[in-house]
This record gives C-alpha cells, structure tokens and sequence, in this order.
C-alpha cells in the first residue's frame, strides 16, 4: 500500500478521502437499516475498502456513529447558511427558509436527524455534537435578533427562537414518524411557516 492511496480492489479512493468516504457509506447504512444494524464490516464493503481500515479513523461503531451525526449537523447548518444567501435581511422569509430546512432535512435523512439528537443516553457529554448543534441553534438566534434589526441577541429574541425551534423540531418528528398520516391530517409546510413565523416575531 502507498501512502496515497488505499489497498482497494477498484483503488478509487485516494487515502484522505477514506474518512469521508466510510462516513458515506454508514450515512447510506444508516438511513437504509437504522443504527442498530450497522455494522462496520458492511460500512467497510459499502466504501470499497478493507475491513481494517475504518479503524485507522474510528474507534469503533459508535465513534463512526458519531462522525455520521457530526457531519449532518454540519450539513444541515449550510443548508440554513445557503436558504439564507438570497433573502433581504429582516424579512421574514429569512425565518421561514431556517425552518423549512430544518424539516425538510429531517425528511430526506430521517435516520441521521434521529442520530443528531438522540445518538445515546451520554449523548450531551459528546462536547463536538453540542457544539455543533449550538451553532446552528445561534444562527438561529442571530437571525431572529436580525429580524427586529439588532445584532445583539437578547431575551426576546431568545425567547422567540426557543419558540421556532420548539414548533420546526415537533413537526419534524411528526412527520418523519408518519403521525401526520395516521391522523390524516395535511398542511401546507410553507403556508405553516410563515404563519407560526409571523406569529412568533410579532408576539
């Protein structure tokens, strides 16, 4: 083995790409069998690489576990930077893109969104993953202080962060845990979001 490359059949992935690529690979496992049935062995063949080699990087499953719900914590906050880009600062619109990528993510990686936020019961000693998600939760909070024009965040605004996050969080495992179906019940999440929007800003 060089030290560029990794001792794989197809020899496509380059050494510093094998984290990346064995983090993609469980994020596929993960989505299609739940944590609970992973395992490293199938992370392992997913990525084209040897049964070994994932621990060159993790120390076992439930670091790699962890790497999968940093990295979706990570994604899911440049989404929220990316919505934001287009949209005129202190509107409202800015309010309802953070929302809508919040849910919207928990509905394309439902497995992953579980991770993020319930990985384990030592889940808020895992200092990268609070970080993490406190980052993005501040960005949040900057925008909502944004929205009444000031870039200091103070009570309201905290205030009414923990209200949107309370309502987006809810509605996320709602709907990825088929509850909206079961009551048959249907909305239109945009219309929904501005209208919890407005309410909250305007309180």
């Amino acid at each position: 083995m060089n030290n560029r490359e990794e001792n794989t059949k197809s020899g496509r992935y380059h050494h510093g790409d094998l984290r990346a690529q064995l983090i993609e690979a469980t994020r596929q496992l993960v989505e299609q069998k739940g944590p609970e049935h992973l395992s490293v062995s199938e992370a392992s063949r997913l990525a084209g690489v040897s049964t070994a080699a994932p621990y060159k990087h993790f120390k076992d499953k439930d670091a790699l576990l962890r790497a999968v719900a940093d990295a979706g914590m990570v994604r899911q906050k440049n989404q929220m930077i990316e919505a934001l880009a287009p949209l005129p600062r202190q509107s409202l619109a800015r309010i309802t893109a953070l929302g809508r990528v919040y849910v919207t993510f928990a509905q394309r990686e439902p497995a992953v969104f579980r991770l993020m936020f319930g990985l384990s019961s030592d889940h808020g000693q895992d200092d990268a993953l609070v970080e993490k998600g406190e980052a993005t939760y501040d960005l949040v909070k900057s925008e909502v202080a944004a929205y009444r024009g000031s870039e200091i965040v103070e009570d309201i605004d905290e205030k009414r962060a923990f209200q949107l996050w309370s309502f987006v969080h809810g509605m996320s495992f709602l709907l990825i845990d088929g509850k909206l179906g079961e009551l048959e019940l249907s909305f239109d999440l945009d219309a929904m979001l501005n209208d919890i929007g407005q309410r909250v800003m305007t309180h």
